[in-house]
């Protein structure tokens, strides 16, 4: 299938926002004070508040006849254009895809004035978190870092590194949503409870492991009621999108914390996500088979008749303040996941666990069968006893203070290319007295 063609000046196929792609986010344009909502093209953000205050989405309705333009007129997150569901959420897309496609419509294509009102230079934006996030879970889905994980923390074999539970179920725990932050914005290293030596007390300090986790997350677009449940072969449509995101880690808070409730203070401080939501529309010619789940019996509640995931390389990035440019360490792919985003939001919600639009969830750190797939410092620097090689003298166990943390996504088709910009965030110096 060949890339759409574009009217729009030195338009590329091959860049991240490709007219295949058509994103969702939220942003403040230039001379204005308050975010709205936008998608992006290339280096153009196009504003969907003034697509709807232009009329261009007045003959768009959803399954139950509510209005499309309503979700945009004044809205400054994506929240309302969630919750009206997949077909509105496609229907837009395609009116945005013909209203920029050569040979499409050409009501803004003709109208400067119309342009100036719509179209705005991407560097002139400052990105807003998408959507108001009422509830954020992660999960714990790679095999493979789970694996790692247990054979650090618990010893013994790789073999008998998982737990139980994880071979039946994608295990998560309810994560802080007031913490979620936009791709850019400064996170200050954490402090907590530390006890490195186990026979002696516990201390307050700086954390001395600070970690990025590589991970993706679901934004859910129609939720369900309380008391029922999603069905894992409903789960998608269901589904938003998909965003970048770095689950900030303390590991020795982690690792003092953690029993017998799970993580707390170590994961709470802060979560960084890429502001553009990609739908799975967009990534539909990137399905490719999921990982066979041969570990245990897959429960009738979680068994797909079409098992699939996404093929989506991942990179993570470490550029430290000292100037000597960015060092990839990581390269992974979102199709390593033993557990899939359909089955993560049905088991969710199998205790009757409404979800609201909005709502955000993550894969937990995506790590592949290969030392350069893993998606942690603490895999691999392996616990900080194999320092990486940043180049020019500089290495790392774990992250720094000053440090930019740097994630990038993207899924290659022919000839175009659907991404999700990156997922960056600065490390700043533990506060004063904390």
């Amino acid at each position: 299938m060949p890339a759409l063609p574009c009217w729009l000046p030195a338009y590329t196929p091959l860049d991240d926002f490709s007219l295949e792609n058509i994103p969702f986010g939220a942003g403040v344009l230039p001379d204005s004070s308050s975010a709205c909502c936008v998608t992006r093209i290339n280096t153009y953000i196009i504003s969907l508040n003034a697509l709807a205050d232009a009329g261009l989405l007045d003959d768009l309705t959803t399954h139950a006849g509510l209005s499309v333009r309503s979700a945009f007129t004044a809205q400054s997150t994506l929240n309302a254009f969630m919750a009206l569901g997949r077909p509105a959420w496609r229907s837009v897309r395609t009116r945005i895809q013909e209203l920029f496609t050569i040979g499409g419509r050409r009501d803004i294509h003709d109208d400067e004035s119309l342009q100036s009102k719509v179209m705005h230079d991407a560097s002139q934006v400052k990105m807003t978190l998408p959507c108001t996030i009422g509830d954020y879970t992660d999960f714990y889905c790679s095999k493979e870092h789970a694996t790692n994980v247990g054979v650090m923390f618990r010893g013994g074999p790789p073999e008998k590194a998982l737990m139980e539970n994880w071979k039946t179920m994608p295990v998560g725990y309810h994560g802080r949503a007031s913490s979620v932050v936009v791709s850019g914005t400064p996170v200050v290293h954490p402090s907590g409870q530390l006890r490195p030596d186990p026979s002696a007390d516990p201390t307050h300090g700086p954390c001395r492991t600070v970690d990025f986790e590589l991970e993706m997350a679901v934004f859910v677009g129609t939720g369900n009621d309380m008391g029922t449940s999603i069905g894992v072969d409903e789960a998608e449509d269901k589904i938003f999108g998909m965003t970048l995101m770095n689950d900030w880690s303390a590991r020795d808070v982690q690792k003092y914390e953690y029993v017998p409730l799970g993580p707390f203070g170590a994961k709470n401080w802060a979560t960084t996500i890429s502001p553009w939501i990609v739908t799975l529309d967009a990534l539909a010619p990137f399905r490719t088979n999921a990982p066979v789940q041969d570990l245990a019996p897959v429960l009738p509640y979680l068994t797909e008749k079409h098992r699939h995931t996404f093929d989506i390389d991942l990179k993570v990035a470490i550029e430290p303040a000292s100037g000597e440019g960015a060092s990839v360490v990581c390269r992974s792919n979102y199709k390593h996941l033993y557990w899939t985003a359909k089955q993560m939001l049905a088991h969710h919600t199998v205790t009757g666990c409404n979800m609201r639009p909005g709502d955000l969830f993550a894969s937990g750190t995506i790590s592949g069968s290969d030392a350069s797939s893993f998606g942690s410092m603490l895999e691999l620097s392996w616990q900080g006893t194999r320092p990486l090689d940043l180049g020019n003298g500089v290495t790392r166990t774990f992250v720094q203070d000053g440090d930019n943390v740097v994630m990038t996504g993207c899924a290659q088709g022919d000839g175009f290319r659907v991404g999700f910009g990156t997922c960056e965030g600065h490390v700043m110096p533990a506060a004063s007295g904390r």
